[in-house]
């Protein structure tokens, strides 16, 4: 009779033990997001990270932040969205590699009753509860407008662009392109490079570019590139050609390396996001649909240029160095 009790515990331990995480908070009504960015390294998603948490801290909610190292894993993201699908999280915020490669996988999370909101980058399809993002085709002709205010004269302007699949990218670049339209002087000569997910991609294909198009004779006078990587990328390839600071280089996004170099003029201006405010409204949104609000079908999450002297501006410091360690801990830092 002990005996059959004894097992009888320990089958009930084992069954307690090979439960899912999160399952008795979630039987008690606690809600569980999970959040999937493209990445995990660029400085940007450790912000976006940060806003999300603030946000679960204000609603009381559980977060799981989880994604691929590397911006180019598509298949590792899929395989995200379907394990947490599984496990029956309370919701998805993603935010997609490839407009269209997830479609099938948050198609399959709504019809299992996981409601998904899209944060940074369109999806092309799918019935997601919200959309979260900076207005990226506006954020690419800001981009056009700031060269056109620094370019009095004819010149010739390379794009590199980030890589195929991304809506986020492709609207910054497909917007500043639009937006250069307005001064026909300024020839486009260069706008079919993609400089991958890395920065060592970014940089090997801003060098092809630079000799293809002759950089160093005066073939280019102003390069756009339209995220953290690529902008990263080019300004190695440019310094490495000595072109930092002769040739107008207008980029994207923040890290303290592009600071420095808009400080020492290696870069005119840098369109900047509010990823902090992006990882929050996402957070925010997919909560206030799980609890029976109305969320918005699009939240615009703002964006700015900025050059060397509006750098050191209050509000545009605030922006660029959230505290991290206050909402992240010593994770701030790592990968």
């Amino acid at each position: 009779m002990r005996r059959r009790s004894l097992l009888a515990l320990l089958a009930g331990s084992l069954a307690l033990g090979c439960s899912r995480p999160g399952a008795e908070k979630r039987a008690a009504g606690r809600l569980h997001i999970a959040l999937i960015p493209k990445g995990t390294t660029h400085e940007f998603w450790k912000s976006v990270h940060a806003g999300a948490v603030k946000a679960a801290r204000e609603l009381d909610v559980d977060i799981t932040w989880k994604g691929p190292l590397k911006e180019d894993d598509l298949k590792s993201q899929i395989d995200l969205v379907q394990s947490f699908t599984a496990q029956r999280v309370s919701g998805i915020a993603l935010a997609p590699l490839n407009a269209k490669a997830l479609v099938a996988s948050v198609n399959g999370a709504t019809a299992a009753g996981v409601p998904v909101v899209i944060f940074d980058s369109a999806l092309a399809g799918g019935s997601p509860v919200s959309f979260v993002a900076t207005d990226n085709r506006a954020a690419g002709a800001l981009a056009a407008s700031r060269l056109a205010e620094l370019s009095p004269g004819p010149g010739k302007v390379v794009v590199l662009r980030y890589q195929e699949g991304s809506a986020s990218t492709h609207e910054r670049e497909e917007g500043f392109l639009a937006g250069l339209a307005a001064r026909p002087d300024l020839v486009v000569v260069s706008a079919n490079q993609y400089g991958g997910a890395t920065t060592e991609s970014a940089f090997e294909a801003s060098e092809r570019l630079l000799i293809a198009q002759q950089a160093a004779g005066g073939g280019v006078t102003a390069v756009f590139t339209p995220n953290e990587s690529t902008t990263f990328g080019m300004l190695l390839a440019l310094q490495k050609a000595g072109l930092a600071g002769k040739v107008r280089f207008l980029g994207f996004d923040f890290s303290e390396k592009l600071s420095r170099a808009l400080t020492e003029g290696q870069i005119d201006a840098l369109v900047l996001q509010n990823p902090f405010n992006m990882g929050y409204l996402a957070v925010r949104s997919l909560v206030e649909h799980l609890r029976g609000k109305p969320a918005p079908a699009r939240a615009d999450t703002g964006a700015r240029c900025v050059d060397a002297r509006s750098l050191q501006d209050r509000d545009v410091q605030e922006l660029i160095r959230p505290d991290l360690e206050k909402w992240l801990g010593s994770s701030a830092g790592a990968p």
